[in-house]
């Protein structure tokens, strides 16, 4: 009870001696025990005698002091047990009032739960989103990575040396100008974040507008090739679309982190929604830039193409092949120092030479060697290139586990559950995109040569001879990575990432031992439920 007293008579017992203790300020008709406690240890009691407190809240009682040598303070503890009563509230506990009136007048307290009970559930809960949200994440990247790294997919690509070169060339300055679109479209989207109202109107008008853009600039068939008029409109729609793209992206990024938080502070329990919308939309916002670089790269790679079609439709051979050779040239060297850049940003030596004149020689007579090779036929196969670039890149990223990526995310993002759902989305990435590529290649080779057959472009032939094939085993990998994210997720929480694993970790160092038994009860249970859930899916849609 609230303002209990103990107090000893006399005030100062002599060892092996009778005193009086008096209990003052408790419940009417309250029963305890009085425990001895040594001050130097307090999780042992040694029961002394049992109390019962009268109407006024008040009793005293004769106990033996026990003999302990020494000089510091020792202490009695009077230990009580209140009748909860009744579970009126019990379905409701963490809106419950503390208290109850009952018809009879007694007032008794209602069952809640602890507070390390509610704070336990919100970061299970939390864990839960942070490793549906990395799925998520990974899924949607892993997916079309998956198709660049199957070798029966990419192992006949071939594209003419001239096209090759002029996309090599095109991709850094489409990464830069995609970068530029989004410092402005940034600026542009200010007056449409203010309100939810104006960011959903245009997350419904921009996408129809780049649609209608994209066709109009892209048709799909045309009875007379257009002038070079034409061709500059439709290459400036393209380039308007692509930052209106990216625009839709901010939108959508800040419409999210507004959502989420509006869920989040109006559902009450139900709050772990919002949670999951507004990191969806934290993730969103942090790689907008990267989106749009790649963005710009393919617009740019896509109308290199187009140029490069129409040098050799308009050209003679023997030009274009001339031609071919320091374009090639230069598309090595470009290369080439995008490499000394990425060792130079790793490693920071000192000086250019070793790191951009160097690889730019290097490079400018390696893709001159190769324009040469391919003298006869134009064309070069880039497809094995692509796998093995692919597959190198995944098995690079597979090889680091997400404790020491989300290290590295804790640094750039701060602690907190968004560094443990980016570096679980990347590990998840790689994962599943080597998962995909092995299923792709895994499938029946007769639908791809009869839909090839038709004369069906590659994309056709991914959609409809690919695709039907690969869905029930792309459902059941990603169900089990969710399975295995939730697992990692608890792990990565020891390095900051948030979840349930950053408060276990917490309570095991203040030596909280029983908190982290109910947190880790809470792991175990949550993991053997999900596992049973992503068992009986992968059951019933695979």
């Amino acid at each position: 009870a609230a303002g209990a007293v103990l107090r000893m008579d006399p005030p100062c017992a002599d060892p092996e001696s009778a005193a009086t203790i008096i209990g003052e300020g408790f419940n009417a008709n309250e029963s305890g025990i009085l425990s001895f406690v040594p001050t130097s240890d307090f999780d042992v009691r040694l029961d002394l005698v049992r109390f019962d407190a009268d109407e006024s809240g008040r009793f005293a009682v004769a106990i033996e002091v026990p003999d302990r040598e020494s000089d510091v303070l020792q202490q009695v503890q009077a230990v009580t047990r209140t009748n909860v009563g009744s579970l009126a509230n019990f379905f409701n506990p963490f809106d419950a009032p503390e208290t109850v009136t009952l018809e009879n007048g007694d007032v008794v307290a209602t069952p809640r739960w602890s507070d390390n009970a509610i704070l336990t559930w919100e970061k299970i809960i939390e864990t839960v989103m942070l490793a549906l949200l990395a799925t998520t994440v990974g899924t949607a990247l892993a997916i079309p990575f998956s198709f660049l790294a199957a070798r029966n997919l990419m192992r006949d690509i071939s594209t003419p040396v001239i096209n090759l070169a002029l996309i090599l060339i095109s991709i850094p300055i489409g990464i830069w100008v995609g970068v530029l679109g989004a410092r402005a479209a940034r600026s542009v989207s200010e007056p449409l974040i203010n309100s939810m109202w104006i960011e959903a109107i245009a997350l419904i008008a921009l996408p129809f507008a780049i649609r209608y853009a994209f066709r109009w600039a892209v048709p799909e068939a045309e009875i007379d090739p257009p002038g070079p008029g034409m061709r500059a409109a439709r290459s400036a729609v393209l380039l308007a679309a692509a930052v209106g793209g990216i625009l839709t992206l901010i939108v959508l990024s800040q419409f999210m982190l507004g959502l989420g938080d509006a869920i989040e502070s109006n559902v009450g329990g139900l709050g772990f929604i919002g949670n999951f919308v507004a990191r969806l939309g934290e993730i969103l916002d942090v790689i907008v830039t990267l989106l749009a670089a790649l963005i710009g790269a393919g617009v740019f790679a896509t109308l290199a193409g187009k140029l490069g079609y129409f040098l050799r439709t308009r050209l003679p051979k023997s030009t274009t092949r001339v031609l071919a050779i320091p374009l090639a040239a230069a598309a090595g060297a470009v290369v080439a120092i995008g490499i000394g850049a990425t060792i130079d940003w790793f490693f920071q030596f000192e000086g250019n030479v070793g790191t951009f004149w160097i690889p730019l020689v290097i490079g400018a007579i390696y893709g001159a060697w190769i324009a040469a090779r391919a003298w006869s036929n134009e064309s070069v196969g880039v497809g094995l290139s692509v796998y093995y670039l692919a597959r190198t890149l995944f098995n690079t990223l597979r090889s680091v586990e997400p404790l020491v990526m989300v290290i590295v995310f804790v640094v750039w993002v701060g602690i907190g559950p968004f560094a443990g759902s980016l570096a679980l989305a990347l590990h998840t990435t790689a994962a599943l995109a080597k998962l995909y590529s092995e299923q792709v290649e895994s499938i029946m080779a007769g639908p791809i040569e009869a839909i090839r057959a038709t004369g069906a472009t590659r994309l056709q032939t991914v959609v409809y001879a690919v695709v039907p094939q690969i869905v029930p085993p792309y459902i059941s990998f990603t169900m089990y990575r969710w399975d295995i994210n939730v697992r990692m997720s608890t792990i990565i929480g020891f390095a900051g990432g948030g979840g349930i694993g950053f408060l276990l970790q917490q309570n095991i160092n203040l030596l909280q031992y029983k908190a982290a038994a109910a947190q880790m009860l809470a792991i175990a249970i949550v993991v053997a439920s999900m596992d049973y859930i992503s068992s009986r899916l992968r059951e019933r849609f695979v």
